[in-house]
């Protein structure tokens, strides 16, 4: 009889590598202490409970003789599973000394490192990592040098000035707007680039010179690429050696702080400098500085900054992992009603928080990994650039789903039949609801103007001497009366001419030889004549008169008799306030949409009833310049443009809808709004199958 194999149990644990230091550190919101394992070979800092405190203290012993020294002179329980899970974890980790084995299960590791497989290479150009410089003498000396930047006068200081800026910029925000606008340009871009450089080697140092005078050990500093942009990064792990967390909520916070820091005094520079490079220099900096510190690093959804300190301020290491989890298991019991059990051990309220949290970060990285996926599209060569958006789709976005479809599908047979039933109704009603046609409404921004209306400008430069008060008129009205001295003294020079003409030829025929030079005189009499036509054809077109009835306004009542006046400068706007007609805008992808007749509503800005009409005429062609100049952001309004001259070309492309309304707008003026025009039937799901093969057909050609 063969004798039966040892249990892993009963088996003594290997020893533990002799260069990993055990510190103590704070203990949990439970009270339960806490300590960190450093590797000082990768300086990886690992966080440990009570139970593998105790496992440690014991080590080299079996598991089963482990669990029942712990049971006797502990108050923990554990069994001998949970100590070779503790062992399993320090294996994977490599926290254990070489044995015999260790050639082999280092292999077996190696074919799963990201970086020495094809799959690591595909994905992880998105992130990595290059350590630089060891920069703790430098760091020294700079803390001992900069301690000033941490006096709470000078943090004060900072937030003053920083709150001045802001005020200051609220004060020209019409110019801060333009020069966002402005800012698109290939200029521009490198502007941003050098910003976002800077700034981000100024949040770096912030890490580093706060763990500095924290008596922290910055391992190294170098560069992170993300999607293959360079970035400065501080290795500020021995963070985790710290025992008091207000401290490492001040390293996690001194990346944001410089920045919000460097945006604050960039704005007040922006606000009090002069036009010109400095100035761009402030508005760059200033731009990025709030965007990254705010939307980006601030943001607890991804690992960065945010992730830390709310992960330091909740005292709850691995904020993500546990979350997600948590989110998993609650999709399982709720959706197919799994009789799963917690990972962990919460109560109600916290539970359903941290499931909440992670449900937003799913849609928070969905909607970034998309975006990331669009950029590095366009960023490479098509042919790279399609082969690298299909990694990100399919690695950080399909590939998630598929593993959780795929532990659905292993644990199919638990779920009740009753869940199977009203999970497959919900699918089959959700297509059902995609594919219907659907009436949809198409979304514009426009200008309401009366449709019968006419701006009044002087035909040529001329004297002001009489013009009609604001009011009803009727057409043939007198509008403007003007007068050219240059023109009336001409006139008076043709007449004059006329009449010398006619008095010559008078006396030529009391001449014995007025024949002759008749023919000649009459000539010049004719072209008299002409001159004198002009001229009060001219004299004609300074009497500006209504071409139709309607209401005389907008003129400016500083106008006074005498005053000359250019071609360009409008002197009234007559308006016939019967019939109204909006210019509006629409995204090129919806025009196919639309079609002659569609009811619209139209909302005037600041007003929230709507005015009826509907589509009389639909562009074929992209507008060429926007006619409206309120429409433009350069002018507050809601539509993108670039100026090419003295024209505002909109950007990206809009085409212009003709709209009939069926009243007039209050105040019968001249007012932008938003529309809300009836779109054709269409279903979410063909339109969507539409969509993307006119993206594959447009995106095929090479």
């Amino acid at each position: 009889m063969s004798a039966l194999p040892f249990s892993p149990e009963d088996l003594p644990l290997p020893p533990l590598r002799e260069d990993l230091r055990l510190s103590e550190a704070a203990a949990d919101r439970s009270g339960e202490p806490s300590w960190v394992i450093q590797d000082t070979v990768v300086n990886r800092f690992y966080r440990i409970g009570w139970l593998e405190f105790e496992c440690l203290l014991r080590w080299g012993q079996t598991p089963r003789r482990i669990s029942e020294q712990i049971s006797k002179q502990t108050a923990l329980k554990p069994d001998a599973e949970q100590v070779l899970d503790f062992r399993r974890f320090l294996e994977q980790n490599q926290l254990l000394r070489p044995g015999p084995d260790t050639v082999d299960r280092l292999r077996a590791q190696s074919e799963g490192n990201p970086w020495l497989t094809w799959k690591g290479w595909l994905h992880h150009y998105l992130f990595f990592r290059i350590p630089l410089v060891r920069p703790q003498r430098m760091l020294r000396w700079l803390s001992k040098y900069l301690g000033w930047l941490f006096h709470p006068v000078t943090g004060l200081l900072v937030l003053a000035l920083g709150l001045l800026g802001l005020v200051l910029v609220a004060h020209q925000w019409d110019a801060f707007r333009s020069a966002i606008v402005e800012s698109f340009s290939a200029e521009g871009i490198v502007g941003f680039a050098i910003a976002v450089a800077f700034g981000k080697a100024l949040h770096e140092m912030g890490h580093a010179l706060v763990a500095t005078r924290l008596g922290l050990k910055v391992a190294h500093m170098g560069v992170a690429f993300v999607v293959l942009w360079p970035m400065l990064y501080t290795d500020t792990g021995e963070a985790w050696k710290l025992r008091n967390s207000r401290h490492r909520l001040a390293i996690a916070s001194a990346g944001i702080l410089t920045e919000l820091s460097l945006a604050g005094l960039a704005t007040l520079g922006w606000a009090v400098s002069e036009p010109g490079a400095l100035r761009d220099g402030f508005f760059y900096l200033a731009t990025t500085s709030w965007v990254l510190s705010i939307a980006l690093n601030a943001s607890p959804f991804m690992r960065f900054d945010g992730y830390f300190i709310l992960s330091d301020l909740l005292d709850f290491p691995n904020l993500h992992e546990r979350s997600q989890r948590l989110a998993r298991v609650a999709l399982r019991r709720g959706l197919l009603g799994l009789d799963e059990e917690w990972p962990e051990p919460f109560d109600a309220g916290r539970r359903r928080a941290l499931i909440a949290f992670a449900m937003v970060t799913w849609v928070y990285r969905l909607v970034l990994f998309a975006g990331i996926a669009v950029a590095v599209y366009l960023l490479f060569f098509k042919l790279l650039g399609i082969f690298l958006f299909a990694v990100e789709v399919s690695w950080f976005i399909l590939r998630p789903i598929w593993r959780e479809m795929g532990h659905w599908w292993s644990r199919r047979a638990g779920i009740p039949m009753r869940r199977k039933f009203f999970v497959l109704l919900f699918v089959a009603a959700l297509l059902a609801l995609l594919a219907m046609p659907w009436q949809t409404q198409i979304h514009a921004y426009g200008v309401a103007r009366a449709e019968h209306q006419m701006r009044v400008f002087a035909p040529f430069p001329a004297l002001l001497r009489d013009i009609r008060g604001m009011g009803a008129v009727r057409a043939g009205d007198a509008l403007v009366t003007l007068e050219q001295p240059d023109i009336t003294e001409r006139m008076t020079r043709s007449e004059a001419g006329v009449r010398s003409v006619n008095a010559r030829l008078t006396g030529l025929m009391a001449e014995p030889a007025g024949l002759a030079e008749e023919a000649a005189t009459r000539q010049r009499l004719d072209v008299q004549i002409q001159e004198e036509r002009a001229a009060r054809s001219e004299i004609a077109r300074l009497n500006l008169q209504a071409p139709f009835d309607g209401q005389w306004r907008d003129v400016d009542p500083n106008w006074q008799a005498g005053q000359w006046t250019g071609t360009k400068e409008a002197l009234g706007v007559l308006v016939d306030p019967r019939s109204w007609q909006v210019d509006a805008y629409i995204k090129p992808d919806e025009v196919h949409r639309i079609e002659g007749g569609a009811g619209v509503r139209f909302y005037p800005e600041g007003h929230f009833t709507p005015i009826e009409g509907r589509v009389i005429a639909i562009g074929s062609t992209r507008v060429a310049q926007l006619e409206h100049r309120m429409l433009s952001s350069r002018f507050g309004g809601p539509l993108a443009t670039a100026k090419q001259g003295e024209a505002l070309v909109p950007t990206p492309a809009l085409f212009h809808v003709l709209v009939q309304l069926d009243g007039p707008p209050p105040a019968l003026q001249e007012v932008r709004g938003h529309l809300q025009i009836d779109g054709a039937r269409r279903s979410l799901l063909g339109e969507g199958a539409t969509q993307l093969l006119a993206v594959l057909r447009r995106e095929s050609g090479f």
